[in-house]
């Protein structure tokens, strides 16, 4: 009687510490992120809190650094952009015009530190002409 009861007591504790792993994984990846107009629109900005915002690549704005990895560039939305500075290799789908959400920290000045690029893919497939 002693072993069932502590093979039932260890069961349980297996499941509920599976149960929470569960359930953090599904909380860090349901975050949601802001359009560049919802994060730019007074009382939303979060200096230093870590967000995702959604916006276009604008075009004229991109500019890689020879030296550290360093790329600069402006997302837009609906007349509101966002200075973004990324530090890392962006994917190849990254290019103007084209649909990111980036995920970083806004500081003092403005300008939203990226931790993380990702270039949104088409929601269709459109061949090349020929």
């Amino acid at each position: 009687m002693l072993r069932k009861r502590r093979f039932l007591i260890g069961g349980i504790i297996v499941f509920l510490v599976i149960g929470y792993l569960v359930f953090l994984g599904f909380q860090s990846s349901a975050t949601y992120y802001y359009s560049v107009s919802e994060f730019m629109q007074p009382g939303n900005l979060t200096y230093g809190e870590n967000v995702r915002v959604k916006g276009k690549v604008a075009p004229g704005s991109v500019v890689q650094e020879a030296v550290g990895r360093v790329i600069k560039f402006t997302i837009v939305e609906e007349n509101k952009n966002l200075p973004v500075v990324y530090q890392g290799v962006v994917p190849d789908t990254f290019k103007v015009g084209a649909d990111v959400v980036v995920e970083g920290q806004l500081d003092a000045t403005g300008v939203f530190q990226a931790t993380q690029v990702m270039p949104q893919c088409p929601s269709r497939y459109v061949p090349v002409p020929r």
